[in-house]
């Protein structure tokens, strides 16, 4: 009995490859039948409409409108906040954090901690111009993700901290130089309340 119910088994999954296998036919398309002209209306035909005369417009002012201007009234607790964290700095082609960089980040914690106990972060990682777009928004989410990290082992509530990489999309300095290169590898915070 097993020995036959075996059999079907492989008989049947034997099928269902060979199935699966099979060679689909070829249909030949019929031969285009040439496409037949719809007959003409025989409604008659409108004159043509006589022809414009093209002049040359002068060039007048455009009127120009109102011009508002707003007074910007102080960030509220509800705005974005930038500026108030430390920015970190980064080695060429690295997410490692320096103790310069964990100096840093621990003065940012305390902050965070006792003044802005409430408030949520946005941890940017940025990197020089060196690299495929591709690897320096890897690289820069990296970067983000190694000072998050190390800010929770510092007290911060991982759910108070999000991370963004824009690569060298924002350059600090737009200059080409080992210093400016440098400038531009870093992770930036943003309190968001």
């Amino acid at each position: 009995m097993r020995k036959c119910t075996f059999g079907l088994v492989a008989l049947l999954c034997f099928g269902l490859v060979a199935a699966g296998c099979a060679k689909k036919e070829m249909v030949k398309p019929e031969e285009a039948v040439p496409p037949v002209a719809a007959p003409q209306p025989t409604t008659p035909a409108k004159p043509a409409a006589p022809p414009v005369k093209e002049e040359p417009i002068a060039a007048q002012p455009i009127p120009e409108a109102p011009v508002k201007t707003e007074t910007l009234q102080p960030a509220t607790a509800l705005d974005t906040v930038t500026a108030t964290l430390d920015r970190i700095f980064f080695d060429f082609d690295s997410f490692v954090l320096s103790q310069a960089a964990r100096d840093i980040l621990s003065k940012n914690a305390e902050y965070l901690l006792k003044k802005q106990p409430n408030a949520r972060v946005l941890i940017e990682g940025h990197c020089d111009e060196r690299g495929s777009d591709e690897y320096n928004l890897a690289l820069g989410e990296k970067r983000a993700k190694a000072a998050r990290d190390y800010l929770v082992t510092l007290g911060v509530a991982a759910n108070r901290l999000s991370i963004i990489s824009y690569g060298e999309e924002k350059p600090l300095d737009p200059g080409h130089t080992e210093e400016a290169w440098a400038k531009n590898r870093r992770a930036e915070f943003l309190i968001v309340k």
